[in-house]
């Protein structure tokens, strides 16, 4: 028998006894999840309604008790298949804005931690006030405000330090923070330069995320045309039933509500292709 994987958590306790952030994954908030559930479901049933309502009609083209019991069950049944596709890509994207955002003060932590090594302080009170700085810099529910005060509390602790940045750099699931991490672990065992480890990699950082804005600069205007075709079908549908109500019922046909469900799913497909050629990453 299979094992089923187990769920990957979205905390962790670290050393210091401390809740700590598993960035790995989302855990969306109550107000979240049901802001976004409510949008898709919604999303989900008009789409089901428009492209597969009315049907079960009688002679007349006059709807029947069936037809009114079938667009239930469609809204219905559409609106839950569009929660299980859609709250997965949801989760990501927000994961993923997270893990940028993080990138982003992890950069400005660097660029903090730089200017107090070269001005001659030792690591300990560069830490201090790389916390101090960013204090001033970002609100108090910042991650990387929170990371700082672990590992700073972990030091009150007599916990190494390299071994709390390790820790954060695993958790934090972006490759910059983790290479810095076993780097700075290296150097700081074996006596290495902290400074130039540390303005190298600030500046390091600072061109690929720059190379990363250009990327994603140019790629914008794909992923602009990509989302307009993808919403161009449900207009089309839509002006049809809305001006041609004659010409819109052969959607209620066999024929037409086998191609309509091909058609649907053809651009579901192509929606999640599109999107991961547009996801370039260096």
């Amino acid at each position: 028998m299979f094992k089923k994987k187990e769920k990957e958590p979205a905390y962790y306790m670290s050393a210091t006894q401390m809740q700590v952030s598993n960035y790995r994954v989302y855990k969306m908030s109550f107000w979240e999840q049901l802001v976004y559930s409510i949008l898709v479901f919604g999303i989900g049933a008009a789409a089901g309604y428009l492209f597969y309502g009315g049907l079960a009609t009688d002679e007349y083209g006059s709807p029947t008790t069936m037809t009114y019991i079938l667009n239930i069950v469609i809204c219905v049944g559409v609106g839950l298949i569009a929660l299980k596709l859609a709250i997965p890509v949801i989760t990501n994207s927000l994961k993923e804005k997270r893990q940028k955002n993080l990138k982003l003060q992890f950069r400005d932590m660097l660029d903090s931690l730089a200017t107090s090594l070269n001005s001659g302080k030792n690591v300990m009170d560069s830490f201090q006030s790389v916390a101090q700085d960013l204090q001033i810099q970002y609100d108090a529910d910042a991650d990387i405000l929170h990371e700082l005060n672990v590992i700073l509390t972990g030091t009150y602790n007599n916990i190494p330090i390299e071994s709390l940045i390790e820790d954060f750099g695993k958790r934090s699931d972006v490759e910059d923070i983790e290479s810095f991490a076993n780097v700075f672990e290296i150097c700081y065992r074996q006596g290495g330069n902290l400074k130039d480890v540390i303005n190298n990699t600030h500046l390091i950082l600072n061109e690929k995320m720059e190379i990363e804005e250009e990327i994603k600069t140019m790629a914008a205007n794909n992923s602009l045309q990509q989302k307009i075709m993808i919403v161009i079908p449900v207009f089309l549908v839509a002006i049809i039933k809305l001006m041609s109500p004659e010409f819109a019922a052969n959607f209620a046909t066999p024929a037409g509500i086998i191609a309509t469900t091909i058609a649907i799913v053809l651009f579901v497909i192509a929606y999640f292709v599109g999107k991961k050629v547009l996801d370039i990453k260096l």
